[in-house]
């Protein structure tokens, strides 16, 4: 691919960055310019993307991928922010009032991920269990996926799920039922109300959750900085 300058990848002291006008070589032709994104917003205005830290309050955001401290090691995104399409974000707005009752609130690990992000991540990670095949994109990519946990309102702290996020291991899985009472409970709650609220759980990531109607979004590799 050839480079330009909006996801940076620091390699040591080297960085490169992807760009979104090169040619694709998994088979998609993702919307790649704000001006291809507002077009295909016409008919649907309300598959817009919404910037959760203004759209929900109370939500903490700590998107690793702006930071080293992800599975790959580097530097992906250079703005920590955090994007659904409005019909989502309006559902995780009514997650978080749920929590708020409880005393928990949600922490956003990431959202909207452009594609070439799921390229970079399949080309360094082929595990397809793991990382979404570019040959088909991924819900992240249509902005109609979220990676969360929750925090405790009063002392800040994260809930005990289990594992770190993006740990690719058989534990991370929601499915399992051997663990401890405690990162059960936990769990349980996550899913609980976020399945209430219209999301699904994917089957090896306790974090991941999946908005219903994902696959009728278009996918995108548009900058974040496109899109205010």
């Amino acid at each position: 691919m050839k480079i330009t300058n909006w996801i940076l990848l620091a390699l040591g002291t080297i960085g490169f960055v992807i760009d979104v006008s090169a040619q694709y070589d998994y088979g998609l032709t993702p919307i790649n310019t704000r001006e291809a994104y507002e077009a295909s917003l016409i008919d649907n205005p309300n598959a817009r993307l919404k910037d959760l830290a203004q759209e929900i309050e109370g939500i903490q955001l700590d998107i690793k991928y702006s930071t080293s401290e992800n599975f790959t090691g580097k530097v992906i995104y250079r703005e920590p922010r955090a994007f659904l399409r409005q019909e989502a974000a309006s559902a995780l707005a009514a997650v978080q009032k749920q929590l708020k009752k409880k005393g928990y609130g949600l922490k956003i690990f990431d959202a909207y991920r452009p594609y070439s992000v799921t390229i970079i991540f399949y080309e360094l990670y082929l595990d397809t269990a793991y990382v979404a095949s570019p040959y088909t994109g991924s819900r992240h990519n249509r902005g109609a996926a979220v990676d969360l946990t929750l925090f405790d309102l009063k002392t800040g702290v994260e809930l005990d799920m289990g594992t770190p996020f993006d740990e690719f291991t058989e534990q991370s899985s929601p499915l399992l039922q051997d663990l401890p009472e405690e990162i059960m409970k936990n769990r349980t709650l996550l899913r609980s109300v976020m399945e209430k609220n219209g999301f699904s759980i994917y089957p090896t990531e306790w974090w991941h959750f999946d908005f219903k109607g994902w696959e009728e979004y278009d996918i995108l590799d548009v900058p974040f900085d496109q899109l205010d």
